[in-house]
């Protein structure tokens, strides 16, 4: 068994927490977190999933260099540098921004540490992917932006596994943050019929994604399926854009919970959930078991929310 294999089976089943609340006794609903920020202490949440099958295809083709994208607050990123240091890859980051340097922000520091090569381009530039894959990685596996293939979908679908067997039932819900579409495409290729799928923007205009969610879905699943539904309302003003509203929640929401939470992706998803509470029956209802899939990303956390 090589590195690779021995790193990606060393993960843990992350816990299904249950989240107590008197709100939810009194509708009648249980919500669930799972708790896949648990996962690696660097490469957490999806983007451990999306990476597993896709490293473990670079290893097997025999490739030393990975060139992957992402924005000033990218968990994926983050995700890249941290397994690409651990087993051995070089890796390079093209960063939507050239008014951005390594000392930036906690992540893109993060990602310098880890030996991550940055190229800092202007956002025009970053539409044209291609292009740069093939002037500043020619000999690199390319990773997508988010992670976001096929094999990104296939290693999301192990989460619905564990999931229902650690109900011991299907979910009435699956709920999970969208950057890209990855991780709602690999919830939905495996949900059963008997569960819907709610994804939260936190890109604002996001329905640009809608093809490529449904090619995946269709792909993976080897049907068309419908299952979901996105909310895309949940920016908050767009990616990496936060209030003092969306903060206060987040404090409140781990004051009571013990669950730590990032203003990027899981906050917004979370008070979403919340806000879709009110007024009773209106979405969720009496009964129905909701499961709020944490895709990790709390690197990117904000230090103002460590404030009191």
């Amino acid at each position: 068994m090589n590195q690779a294999d021995t790193f990606w089976e060393s993960a843990p089943q992350t816990p299904l927490q249950l989240v107590e609340a008197p709100l939810f006794d009194d509708l009648g609903i249980q919500l669930y977190i799972k708790r896949d920020d648990l996962i690696h202490p660097f490469v957490s949440g999806n983007k451990w999933r999306k990476l597993k099958f896709n490293l473990l295809e670079a290893k097997q083709q025999g490739f030393e260099k990975l060139l992957t994208f992402g924005g000033a607050y990218s968990n994926h990123l983050a995700a890249v540098a941290a397994a690409g240091q651990r087993l051995g890859f070089e890796t390079i980051g093209i960063v939507r921004g050239d008014e951005l340097t390594p000392a930036s922000n906690a992540t893109l520091n993060f990602v310098t540490q880890c030996g991550m090569q940055l190229v800092f381009v202007t956002r025009e530039a970053y539409r044209n992917k291609e292009e740069l894959a093939l002037r500043y990685g020619p000999d690199c596996y390319v990773l997508p932006e988010g992670g976001t293939n096929a094999l990104a979908v296939k290693g999301v679908g192990e989460v619905v596994t564990e999931i229902t067997a650690q109900l011991g039932r299907v979910p009435t819900y699956l709920c999970t943050p969208v950057g890209t579409g990855g991780t709602l495409s690999g919830l939905c290729a495996n949900a059963s019929p008997d569960t819907r799928v709610l994804g939260f923007s936190a890109i604002k205009n996001g329905q640009y994604l809608l093809p490529t969610i449904n090619a995946l879905i269709s792909q993976a699943a080897g049907f068309e399926k419908v299952n979901y539904e996105i909310s895309w309302e949940a920016h908050w003003g767009g990616y990496g854009k936060t209030t003092s509203e969306l903060m206060t929640f987040i404090q409140n929401f781990e004051n009571q919970t013990g669950i730590l939470l990032e203003q990027v992706y899981t906050g917004k998803m979370m008070y979403q959930i919340f806000d879709f509470l009110r007024p009773e029956g209106a979405y969720f209802k009496r009964g129905d078991v909701v499961v709020a899939l944490h895709t990790g990303g709390l690197q990117g956390r904000s230090k103002a929310l460590d404030k009191s």
